[in-house]
């Protein structure tokens, strides 16, 4: 199963160890479901997640660093070779569509749901954590 993790997925993961946003950054390394990504949103990731605000008490931004690039090496890295904007109000969302459309995703996970109304022309269903973990946890 292939799904994008948009930025707001990783930040809550990072505020939260309790919730599903958490849960599905731990069952990425056993290979569950595998992440989607591209250099424009690893990018935005290491811009958002390297503010103090969004980081654990403890981690540096070169601590965050590390896992982001930890993480990238367990994701599926693919080229975006068309653009669809804009399709989606803000621009960050559409550079997330783009990558779940480039890398066949199945499934764009957010808190933003509504932000991604529509995309499902594009054959992308939109998830948040907790219904994706349900899913990954359903799934054989």
């Amino acid at each position: 199963m292939l799904a994008v993790l948009d930025t707001s997925v990783v930040v809550a993961a990072m505020r939260s160890s309790g919730g599903a946003s958490f849960a599905l950054l731990e069952m990425v390394p056993v290979g569950s479901f595998t992440i989607a990504l591209t250099v424009a949103l690893y990018t935005e990731w290491q811009a958002v997640l390297t503010r103090p605000e969004n980081m654990p008490p403890g981690v540096t931004a070169e601590g965050m660093l590390a896992f982001l690039r930890y993480l990238a090496s367990k994701a599926s890295l693919h080229d975006v070779h068309f653009l669809w904007r804009p399709v989606l109000r803000d621009p960050d969302d559409d550079m997330v569509l783009e990558c779940a459309v480039a890398s066949g995703a199945e499934h764009i996970v957010t808190h933003n749901v509504r932000d991604f109304g529509g995309v499902e022309r594009f054959n992308v269903s939109i998830l948040t954590p907790a219904d994706m973990l349900a899913q990954v946890r359903r799934t054989p």
